[in-house]
């Protein structure tokens, strides 16, 4: 199993106070892989993802993705490669005002042409493969209500079905259950790991909670202060290695 996505001693420093939020960062992610990030609320996981995907210009630092230099691509090949690296974002970036279907079909705008989207016009097969995503995520019959008509776990479960709509290799949740209880948390966890294991897609997360990590990542990396603290298997994180990453007064919560 080859390395689809290579992070090289990737620095960032927000001019706007100065502030380190992440500090020469290096792991590799393998093809097919369910890799777990873990940290407390501004340890750097959110400025991770979206470094690897240039939504945020790191300082320094290389990131390759199936070989390619995201950090030195041009416009149009970073269009490209952000095709191969679908998004799920904490509060699920949906259009609200639109169908959940429209919001679906917006995974295909690297694809088709502008005019077409503009007009809402998708080609019949995207049509279908859109309904068939909605089916697989369980909420088929929400296709013509507006997105923000349906409840959190069902928004983000349309976030799921507009990323499989991009075809991607990698697949990108940045706190995808931090606004959902622990009911809806699983069985959108329970989706990205039927996709890993299904279609091979790579997934990398970002997650507060060790009990989902431990649960569904097939490794883990922790930070903490822009730093990795750990790299492993889930297993391998006990007591002492919990305290080093969440602190010596945090107590360890699962979520069931």
């Amino acid at each position: 199993m080859d390395d689809l996505l290579v992070v090289e001693h990737l620095t960032k420093v927000y001019a706007r106070g100065d502030v380190l939020a992440l500090d020469d960062v290096s792991f590799s992610v393998k093809r097919g892989e369910f890799l777990v990030v873990i940290g407390l609320s501004g340890s750097g996981k959110s400025t991770l993802l979206r470094c690897i995907n240039r939504l945020i210009e790191p300082t320094a630092g290389r990131v390759l993705f199936d070989g390619i230099d995201v950090t030195t691509a041009s416009a149009k090949e970073l269009r490209e490669v952000r095709r191969q690296m679908a998004m799920i974002f904490q509060q699920f970036n949906l259009v609200k005002r639109s169908s959940v279907l429209t919001n679906v079909l917006s995974g295909r705008l690297g694809y088709i042409s502008p005019w077409l989207t503009a007009a809402h016009r998708f080609p019949r097969s995207d049509i279908q493969a859109a309904l068939a995503n909605l089916e697989r995520v369980g909420i088929p019959e929400q296709a013509y209500k507006r997105a923000d008509e349906l409840s959190g776990g069902q928004q983000q479960r349309v976030g799921i079905a507009r990323a499989l709509m991009q075809g991607p290799q990698l697949l990108m949740a940045d706190e995808p259950v931090a606004s959902l209880d622990p009911a809806t948390a699983n069985s959108i966890f329970r989706y990205l790991e039927e996709i890993n294991h299904q279609e091979g897609v790579t997934v990398l997360c970002s997650l507060h909670f060790l009990s989902l990590a431990r649960r569904y990542g097939t490794r883990i990396l922790a930070l903490k202060d822009g730093k990795i603290v750990f790299e492993g298997l889930p297993v391998e994180i006990d007591e002492i290695r919990f305290k080093e990453i969440y602190g010596e007064d945090a107590e360890e919560v699962e979520i069931r």
